[in-house]
Order: C-alpha cells, then sequence, then structure tokens
C-alpha cells in the first residue's frame, strides 16, 4: 500500500523562515529520470498545480506531482543542517541505492 510521503516539522519550520508560504509558493519535491542512479530528486519552490498532492503544516505547503509519488511513498522529507551545509533532504525507502551526491537513487 502507497502511503503519502511525510513532512517533518523541522522542514515545514524552515520553509516558514525562509518565507515560502507568505509569497504564496511551495516547496516542490520532484522525481526525474537521471542522475548518476537512475533517477533524481528536484527539490524548488514551485507554484502548486491542480494535480499536486499538497501537504500542509505550520502555514506552510510541500506539494508532489502525481508522477513523481509513487517514487515517493513512505518516503520522509526532512531538512538537515550539518557543517557542509543545510538542505532539504529525502529519507526514501524505495531506493535501493543512493549516491554520495544525496540526490540520485535507484530502485
Amino acid at each position: 500500500m502507497q502511503l503519502p510521503p511525510k513532512v517533518t516539522d523541522r522542514a515545514f519550520e524552515r520553509l516558514s523562515e525562509i518565507g515560502a508560504g507568505a509569497e504564496g509558493k511551495a516547496l516542490r519535491v520532484a522525481v526525474e529520470g537521471g542522475g548518476c542512479s537512475g533517477f533524481q530528486y528536484e527539490i524548488k519552490l514551485d507554484d502548486p498545480s491542480d494535480d499536486d498532492l499538497v501537504l500542509e503544516g505550520h502555514g506552510e505547503r510541500v506539494v508532489v506531482d502525481s508522477v513523481s509519488l509513487p517514487f515517493l511513498s513512505n518516503a520522509v522529507i526532512d531538512f538537515s543542517e550539518e557543517l557542509i551545509g543545510a538542505r532539504f533532504v529525502i529519507e526514501n525507502p524505495n531506493a535501493t541505492s543512493s549516491c554520495g551526491c544525496g540526490t540520485s537513487f535507484s530502485m
């Protein structure tokens, strides 16, 4: 059974910090072909579309298009702050392998 991805409070809080919702934008998480492992994530601020799954929290929105949704079933969208930089990260149980860049995976 496919469950929608979850978004952590930390990710929603970061969207709030950068003012995404205030500008009417949502964080788009998409899966595209390509990357070093076959698929790659595209994460960007975008306008929601009619066919998007909208995940809401803290007055912010994360959107996933219908094509990407099956690839992100049960995934966790989080925000990570590390010494090397801060970024949105995806913990995806569907990925059988991933590469060091953290944006590419295979299934």
